[in-house]
């Protein structure tokens, strides 16, 4: 499909998740059919400063091509001057952030806080749009509560602005990501604007992307939780939607060697002590659910270098029953 000038290999793409979308989780999403991924959210002012952490945020891979580097902020002309800044960089497509619930964003008028002010939205889509020739899509909730559920209304502005998609999670600031998300208001928007339209919220298997898209009439998907520590979720998904029919999941052994590939890319990206720390929760994601899956992941978060991880992982997919 098309955002702006940028064509995807197909429409599901990976949501950008703090904490977790890193390049080695992105390359290996991308490996896995993603159509596009889109990185951890950086901070405008992070950019403008020169901050040596944020700078790495903005690294992209070729291995991991279309992607978004997805930008927040609240100040038009700080985003306009920092979208200036990257724009030579080699990221695919620029995405603004207005839908995070974290409290440390929202209270300085950021993220999903920005939902209760349309006036401002449009500031800044406008700004960073002028800034750039790059595609800008923005990413929105339902609305910031349910008295304030405004997603239609803020889509249309993003569209008169400049922006060249839109993608909606269904749920409110307020609820972060507790209850049921509300594929209604993707299709209130879907039918309000022109530009495409990326659902997201509750996707967590090939059948119920079939049935939103179905739904709601969405252009595309975004999945984000439903892919920690299950990349070949893009695979499925990408495959049923062409195809009806559904792959097989992973074996246990297919899921060890690639917790073991996606550890040592960690370990040769961030360093040892930082990468094995960061692991030890996909690890605990690549196996839930497995048998005897709890013990192993007491003795992970004990794990101080790869080797032990690789020893411990390799060690308990011998002792259970490999499919």
């Amino acid at each position: 499909m098309k955002i702006g000038n940028i064509t995807t290999k197909n429409n599901v793409f990976l949501a950008p998740m703090a904490g977790v979308g890193d390049m080695p989780f992105r390359i290996l999403c991308s490996e896995m059919d993603c159509g596009m991924v889109y990185s951890e959210m950086v901070s405008g002012k992070g950019i403008l400063y020169d901050n040596e952490n944020t700078k790495e945020l903005l690294k992209v891979s070729s291995l991991e091509k279309p992607v978004a580097i997805q930008i927040f902020g609240s100040d038009p002309y700080i985003l306009s001057e920092i979208t200036k800044k990257i724009s030579d960089y080699s990221m695919d497509v620029i995405d603004i952030n207005m839908g995070c619930p974290a409290p440390k964003i929202t209270k300085n008028g950021e993220g999903s806080a920005l939902m209760k002010n349309p006036k401002l939205i449009g500031e800044i889509v406008k700004a960073v749009s002028k800034a750039t020739t790059k595609p800008v899509t923005v990413k929105i909730r339902k609305g910031f509560d349910d008295a304030t559920v405004n997603a239609v209304e803020v889509a249309k502005i993003i569209e008169d602005n400049g922006a060249v998609a839109v993608a909606v999670h269904g749920r409110t600031r307020e609820q972060y990501y507790s209850g049921v998300a509300d594929w209604d208001i993707i299709a209130e928007v879907k039918n309000a604007v022109t530009i495409p339209v990326i659902g997201n919220g509750d996707i967590t298997t090939p059948q119920k992307a079939k049935e939103m898209i179905e739904y709601t009439k969405c252009d595309a998907i975004m999945i984000g939780r439903a892919a920690q520590g299950n990349p070949w979720i893009f695979k499925q998904v990408a495959h049923y939607l062409e195809t009806g029919t559904l792959l097989h999941s992973p074996s246990i052994r297919e899921k060890i060697e690639t917790a073991l590939r996606h550890g040592k890319m960690l370990v040769d990206y961030k360093g040892e002590f930082i990468g094995v720390r960061e692991m030890r929760k996909h690890i605990s994601w690549y196996t839930k659910g497995l048998k005897d899956s709890a013990e192993l992941r007491l003795a992970i978060n004990k794990a101080e270098t790869f080797l032990e991880i690789e020893a411990l992982l390799e060690n308990w997919s011998d002792q259970i029953v490999v499919e």
